[in-house]
């Protein structure tokens, strides 16, 4: 997942323990005054967000960030029609944004990350008073008359800048702009009511948590490596299972034998922030569907797509339901593969698979069928090894260098900073965060958030940008590294990607920069890394056993995972769907004053393309996905398709997917330009022909 950049979105209408390092190692670091010798010769900015540190200075600088904005738009405002050109009105749209958007990000990263629940409050709150102002940029009358006066005098551009103008433009229609003023006015007040309700439902969904008691007995299946972990053994026979922290929910998911217990803790899982949310989302799908009417499209979900690859919503909805369709029989099959597999176990021939049994049953089946216990191949990947295996392998293939450099500020002990440069000329490229492990309060899912985009200032230098990987992986244990699930390292490959789609742009305008792309293509870049850790040659890099590093994951192994993988594909992607087309259904049919239920509707697409969600349970109020990614979670299969056919590029290398030459015209054609040219043009530089579907349809099994 990537995380969203609020200025930009907002305006185009889509809205543990810590040990500190040892002092030898600390002091072996580099500083980032190290790099500024290169930057400079460069002609680059190169520098770490100052990060505040208690909640008055957040609500600081979130308020003088918004007066300097408003100070630059001003300016804009008063340019007389003779006046404008496209240096002080586009560009510096671009330019203001630029500047504001490096405050808010950072605020955002705190609201998610801060140790301090007073900061988080601050930001939250602060986070709010931003994106009403954000709202506002595009209903500034006086500014789009300076624009318009511009763009009138029909001038020739082309490239980037035309680019640039042409979505410039697109954002004033998109927020009514040529309606009366008292429709605008109406239209305005209500995104901003939308971003706010937005960031309470994220809000929401991070501070929900589920401390489940169990006994020993109950957690009969579950590994001792998970009961052994600090937290977790909380009296004599009592173990606390958070519901929340994925790893912990899939630990029990997966291995419990007891279905109680694993029904126990799905039904709890989705009722978190059922209370508070339900209310805010029936609220927030309403009010989409109001807005979107009002500006003239059919649907929230035609409003949010229109941008995008897809373009409109029967695209997008077409696209899931003929996957669905085709992947009826594969799911069919895999769910009568799962019901003798607890029929086996249960002694009932007649016993049904339910949802809070398909984790179970899938790890079943890899287990008796293919020998492969996921567990059992935490050993290969220690976290350590495959981070710095990683990045060894991202350094050689993109033409880079990562060096970790002491962070100016810790908002954790362990937090990690590293810088990027280009391998084969030393120009720096920018600086990345790692907070990787789950705590009290923080962000609970796996995230890049960007802090600073790439763009070309005023001056003529260049801003390289700064993004942070935010993730939840198992901790380390006092008599072990963290261990991670081959699905795990999978995680953070992908992660990283957006990582490298962020640093290595060079798109000249921050709305242009690295993942700032249509929100249907930005997992597709990433999504295709995932492909590495499918491969021996990669593996071999990288995973061993941390007891015996000579020891290897056998081929014979990683065949019968990609086996495994492709044995519950279907059902893997089925879920999948229901989401997509849970999202899409909300936001195409819920119409404000309908009186249409949010709730019951959500569980019966879940339940018809799925399996029955539970009775009494309401898991959308947990899906954090329906703010940021309404009416686009149906990108994550688009962006599949995608990326499958970008990986044939790889596949039919002579070095697969350790090819050099191919990595870096993977960097060159697609993560560099971003969205600085359509990325139809983009994807096909890179593949050297017109898309196909089919690598996608063999890679998830359908005929």
């Amino acid at each position: 997942m990537n995380g969203k950049k609020h200025l930009m979105l907002i305006m185009t209408g889509i809205v543990l323990s810590a040990t500190s390092e040892p002092a030898a190692a600390a002091a072996s670091l580099k500083i980032l005054k190290d790099f500024e010798p290169a930057a400079q010769k460069f002609g680059l900015v190169l520098v770490a967000p100052e990060f505040e540190t208690a909640p008055e200075q957040l609500r600081q600088s979130v308020t003088a960030a918004i007066a300097q904005g408003n100070m630059r738009l001003d300016a804009i405002g008063k340019l007389s029609e003779r006046e404008a050109t496209f240096t002080n009105t586009v560009r510096a749209l671009d330019d203001l944004g630029h500047e504001a958007e490096k405050v808010a990000s950072r605020v955002e990263l705190l609201k998610e990350t801060s140790t301090s629940a007073a900061v988080r409050e601050a930001a939250t709150e602060s986070i709010k008073s931003f994106q009403e102002w954000a709202v506002g940029l595009v209903y500034r009358e006086d500014v789009y008359r300076s624009v318009k006066a511009y763009a009138d005098t029909r001038p020739a551009l082309d490239g980037e800048d035309a680019r640039l103008l042409e979505e410039t433009l697109r954002d004033y229609r998109r927020a009514g702009l040529h309606l009366p003023s008292a429709e605008r006015e109406e239209i305005e007040r209500l995104r901003k009511e939308e971003a706010r309700l937005s960031t309470d439902f994220q809000v929401n969904i991070t501070r929900a948590q589920a401390p489940v008691k169990f006994s020993r007995a109950d957690l009969e299946g579950v590994p001792e490596s998970f009961l052994l972990m600090q937290g977790i053994k909380t009296g004599d026979d009592e173990y606390t299972v958070m519901a929340n922290i994925t790893f912990h929910f899939l630990a029990i998911q997966e291995n419990a034998r007891q279905e109680a217990v694993r029904r126990k803790l799905f039904e709890i899982r989705c009722n978190l922030a059922r209370e508070v949310n339900l209310p805010v989302l029936q609220r927030l799908v309403e009010l989409r569907d109001r807005i979107a009417r009002k500006l003239g499209y059919a649907s929230w979900a035609d409003y949010q797509i229109e941008p995008r690859m897809a373009r409109n919503a029967k695209t997008a909805i077409d696209f899931l339901e003929q996957l669905k369709t085709g992947l009826q029989p594969k799911f069919d099959a895999e769910l009568a593969e799962f019901q003798k597999l607890k029929a086996a176990e249960t002694g009932d021939p007649n016993a049904r698979i339910h949802i809070w049994d398909m984790a179970y049953y899938m790890n079943q089946l890899k287990k008796q069928r293919y020998t492969v216990d996921a567990e059992q191949l935490r050993v290969f990947f220690p976290y350590d090894r495959v981070l710095n295996g990683m990045f060894a392998i991202y350094q050689e293939i993109f033409g880079l260098k990562f060096d970790e450099v002491m962070p100016p500020y810790k908002w954790i002990d362990d937090l990690k900073l590293y810088a990027v440069s280009d391998a084969a000329t030393g120009e720096p490229l920018g600086l990345f965060y790692l907070d990787m492990f789950p705590r009290p309060g923080k962000f609970n899912h796996f995230a890049q958030f960007g802090l600073i985009s790439g763009k070309q200032l005023p001056d003529g230098r260049y801003q390289r940008p700064v993004a942070a990987l935010v993730c939840n992986f198992p901790p380390p244990q006092p008599d072990k590294p963290s261990l991670l699930k081959h699905d795990e390292v999978e995680t953070l490959f992908h992660e990283f990607g957006h990582a490298i789609h962020t640093l290595v742009t060079r798109a000249k305008y921050s709305r242009f920069a690295g993942t700032s792309v249509p929100r249907d293509f930005v997992e597709a870049p990433s999504q295709m890394l995932e492909n590495w850790i499918w491969d021996k040659a990669v593996l071999d890099r990288f995973a061993a056993d941390y007891r015996d590093p000579a020891r290897k994951i056998p081929q014979e192994i990683l065949s019968k995972l990609e086996a495994s993988r492709l044995a519950v594909e279907g059902s893997r992607y089925r879920r999948q769907l229901s989401f997509g087309l849970t999202d899409l259904t909300l936001h195409s049919q819920v119409k404000d004053g309908a009186g249409i239920d949010v709730l019951p509707l959500s569980n019966r697409l879940l339940s018809e393309v799925y399996l029955p969600m539970p009775e009494g349970t309401a898991f959308v109020a947990y899906f954090g996905h329906l703010a940021g990614y309404d009416a686009g979670y149906y990108g994550y299969a688009w962006a599949d398709a995608i990326s499958a056919d970008m990986a044939t590029v790889f596949e039919s290398a002579s070095l697969k997917y350790l090819d050099k030459t191919v990595g870096l015209k993977l960097r060159r054609e697609i993560y560099e330009p971003g969205n600085s040219r359509d990325v139809n043009e983009s994807i096909r530089r890179f593949l050297g022909r017109d898309r196909s579907l089919q690598p996608f349809l063999k890679q998830i099994g359908v005929k």
